[in-house]
């Protein structure tokens, strides 16, 4: 089986790449992280629509370019690689994924090419405080087409004129979409990653929809993030692969006792380290976008395998990254602490790399669990 991209994605990997480089240096995410610019980069955010990337996975006759899943991991990993600061994982990996997932065809028709177009920011709004996301733990509350209740953080909860809130009704948790506006009250929120912001988000009989005909969609939100999760891993290989790219010519060009700092043993094995991690990672993610592209029920433990793996290998890389810089890496001036707000920032937004790791666990059980019965029955017992 071939995991690897075919050369037609090759090419917009390359296209991607060279539209970054150019126009989304790093110096555009210091910018936004330092106030220059408000909230996120409306050049790049308009760059991306024009050249498609936000309708890559949706359909023409949603207004997108209907290329498919394997050439929207390809976009996140070259957003992931050059620190994008624009809000498209919120609205693609999360409320464009769910609309293609649960939506009616009018929701579909009204919130997809606005989505496409780059007309609508929009995010989902689930989390409740610190702890993970259960079923149970949803307090807000939809009640006669309307919804109360409080979300944070909420990514990009500032800029969204569209939210998918995970709401409780009678017969347990739905979503529901939710227009910013009457009702709606947003409170930007401190973070490690102003570049990525987040916010406090209040519903107070804000007017909302259930999505599509989700009622009891507990298992729809799992369902949900395990997809968005191969997205976001994509992302964060991306942001590792060039922090180890810059680090190791960092070492390479700085010299110490008339060598360079990459030729001592001890900076030699970190490397080799950072580079087999990235290389694991690289084979978990590839898994995990054929399972999401060819609709493959691996998905379930795939998709956990290759948020936690990837979480962790930035994470690494970053602090690698700000280690290997020596006293430079720690300053304001140099570009470590972007990777390594954004490594952090990433690692928590859908669950921390723990939470992913019990998925799995438990998923793996299951299926374990689900095997052994079915060899009982095959042996008569």
């Amino acid at each position: 089986m071939n995991f690897d991209f075919s050369d037609e994605q090759k090419t917009l990997q390359r296209t991607v790449r060279e539209y970054l480089e150019r126009e989304c240096p790093l110096k555009q995410c210091r910018s936004v992280l330092e106030g220059a610019e408000p909230s996120y980069s409306h050049k790049v955010w308009r760059g991306a629509a024009e050249m498609g990337w936000l309708g890559a996975a949706i359909p023409e006759r949603y207004g997108g370019t209907g290329l498919g899943h394997l050439e929207l991991v390809v976009i996140a990993q070259e957003l992931g690689r050059a620190l994008a600061p624009i809000p498209f994982a919120s609205s693609i990996y999360l409320v464009a994924e769910a609309l293609l997932m649960f939506g009616s065809e009018a929701q579909k028709e009204k919130y997809l090419p606005q989505l496409a177009s780059g007309a609508l920011i929009a995010t989902l709004a689930a989390s409740e405080g610190s702890g993970r996301l259960h079923a149970r733990t949803v307090q807000s509350r939809h009640v006669q087409g309307c919804v109360h209740g409080t979300k944070l953080p909420v990514p990009d909860g500032a800029q969204a004129g569209l939210f998918l809130v995970t709401v409780q009704q009678t017969d347990g948790i739905a979503l529901a979409l939710v227009e910013a506006g009457d009702g709606v009250s947003v409170s930007p929120l401190r973070t490690l990653d102003p570049s990525r912001p987040q916010a406090k988000v209040v519903f107070d009989g804000a007017r909302a929809e259930l999505l599509g005909e989700v009622r009891a969609g507990a298992q729809s939100v799992e369902r949900l993030l395990d997809r968005a999760a191969v997205l976001f891993a994509f992302e964060q290989l991306g942001g590792a692969e060039r922090a180890f790219a810059i680090t190791r010519a960092y070492t390479m060009d700085r010299f110490v006792f008339g060598r360079p700092v990459a030729s001592f043993q001890a900076i030699k094995h970190r490397l080799a380290d950072l580079f087999v991690d990235l290389e694991l990672t690289r084979s978990n993610v590839h898994y995990a976008a054929w399972a999401l592209a060819s609709g493959a029920g691996e998905l379930a433990t795939a998709a956990p395998a290759a948020r936690a793996c990837a979480s962790e290998a930035f994470d690494l890389a970053a602090v690698e990254m700000v280690q290997m810089h020596g006293g430079v890496g720690f300053t304001w001036e140099a570009d470590c602490h972007l990777f390594y707000r954004r490594a952090k920032h990433l690692s928590l937004v859908l669950g921390s790399p723990a939470e992913w790791r019990d998925r799995l666990m438990v998923r793996l059980a299951k299926e374990a669990a689900i095997v052994g019965g079915q060899n009982e029955v095959q042996r008569g017992f």
